[in-house]
């Protein structure tokens, strides 16, 4: 681990761009907003369009962003190798008449919450002195399944310069080693350029252990997966916590530790039930860390775990200022609930600590199937170096914001309900606009139909 500052290290936020088969399934259980908005229409157009608006207010108010393509939706090839022959059309046809749910999971739009992509350790905290990447293998549900190979490419193709990035394999896709990403991975640090210590949080221990489990939605992230993505990138004891998820908390809806606790640079937003043993969570990260924590703990008499879980206060982006201030940026739906709106108005930003300013974005069409802000981007510190030795057009620029809005409008429906998945014209759509993005990003034939 090098023990020199880089002043140059920016923290960039690559969001996943909204797919074009972006609907209403209702596939991801212990979700709340994605169970409770199953069967709605959908509108794809709105929803590509709210996440690019996003970037672009961020990267106007001077924050580094990236954008990472979606999947390949509908996965033909998934439905093929579960048995369904012929052509296109009836692949499509017989899938919904015999297995709709496995047709809705084929189509979905999930890899839009690119915080669930992979793990990533900055070159500063690695030994080899390169950024590490390890694609999450979201083994807990078919449909997120489906996605890691393709973000594997997409994440080579991008970040593809050897002598700054690493990629390390997909853990093995089963219930022992089941990873979420970075949903359940914060860095905490005095500065991006600086080490930082890596707080590793997992619902459930595979091999034994005392850890309490939820008992009404599943744990998605186990310790021996969090840990093996640690050993993957090198990180040693010193450099890394491990705290389990509080269990009640994952039963009323918090499926990641994202949707309870954001942190950024010294600070830890979190709710007091974001962590089974919260005294000794702090004491852990306070005892490797080279600089104070700064813990903003937001009590359950401030707000409920059931106005934390609709709200999805906590899934903000915290964001760094040159001045050593914080924006929060929060979904519009804080605004709807009283005490989460009072929490932020009288609790964060009246209290003393570094959040000095709200954002509030619209992004409900994301947040309707269950992901707000933090949900869609995958945070990357990089170097001067390394932002130059990224590959293809991703980092976010007026042009391309322009570019890739036109691309939506383009191609883009303005309403998809479950039924029409089946349309076999949607699949012929979604594969133009795809082939059409790779070229807009330069980022070559990363979709299985391109390499054909």
């Amino acid at each position: 681990m090098s023990q020199e500052t880089n002043p140059t290290v920016r923290e960039v936020n690559f969001d996943g761009l909204v797919g074009p088969t972006h609907n209403y399934s209702g596939l991801a259980h212990g979700n709340v907003a994605s169970m409770s908005h199953e069967g709605l229409v959908a509108n794809p157009r709105e929803a590509a369009l709210q996440g690019l608006e996003k970037m672009k207010s961020l990267m106007d108010a001077g924050y580094a962003q990236g954008v990472l393509p979606p999947q390949q939706r509908p996965d033909l090839g998934a439905l093929r190798a579960l048995g369904f022959s012929g052509s296109n059309a009836e692949v499509l046809a017989r899938a919904a008449g015999e297995a709709p749910q496995l047709l809705r999971a084929v189509c979905s739009a999930s890899s839009m919450w690119t915080a669930n992509a992979g793990t990533v350790t900055p070159s500063v905290d690695a030994v080899d002195g390169r950024v590490h990447f390890t694609p999450a293998n979201l083994q807990s549900s078919f449909h997120r399944y489906l996605e890691p190979e393709t973000t594997a490419r997409v994440l080579g193709s991008i970040f593809r310069d050897e002598a700054h990035f690493a990629h390390h394999p997909v853990l093995p896709a089963t219930p022992a080693f089941s990873d979420e990403g970075a949903a359940n991975h914060t860095r905490l640090c005095a500065d991006h350029g600086e080490a930082g210590v890596h707080l590793y949080v997992y619902g459930r221990q595979a091999f034994g252990g005392d850890d309490v489990e939820p008992r009404r939605f599943p744990a998605r992230q186990t310790l021996e997966a969090s840990q093996a993505v640690a050993r993957q990138h090198g990180l040693k004891a010193a450099q890394t916590v491990f705290a389990q998820q509080h269990p009640e908390a994952i039963d009323a809806g918090v499926f990641h530790n994202d949707v309870i606790a954001v942190g950024n640079g010294p600070v830890l937003l979190y709710h007091e039930m974001a962590f089974r043993d919260e005294q000794g969570t702090l004491d852990a990260l306070r005892a490797k860390m080279a600089t104070p924590l700064i813990p903003v703990r937001v009590p359950t008499e401030a707000v409920s775990l059931d106005d934390a879980v609709a709200s999805y206060l906590f899934n903000s982006q915290l964001l760094s200022n040159p001045d050593g201030t914080m924006t929060l940026v929060v979904p519009g739906e804080c605004q709807e609930r009283e005490a989460v709106w009072r929490c932020l108005q009288d609790h964060l930003l009246a209290g003393h600590n570094p959040i000095a300013e709200v954002v509030v974005k619209d992004v409900k069409q994301s947040m309707r199937n269950g992901g707000g802000p933090a949900c869609l981007r995958l945070r990357v510190a990089l170097s001067e170096a390394e932002r130059a030795a990224v590959s293809g057009r991703v980092l976010l620029d007026h042009a391309l914001y322009g570019e890739l809005t036109a691309w939506v409008e383009r191609h883009y429906r303005d309403r998809l309900a479950p039924a029409d998945l089946a349309d076999p014209q949607l699949a012929e759509e979604t594969l133009a606009a795809l082939d059409e993005l790779t070229r807009i990003l330069r980022l070559g034939d990363v979709y299985p139909f391109q390499r054909c």
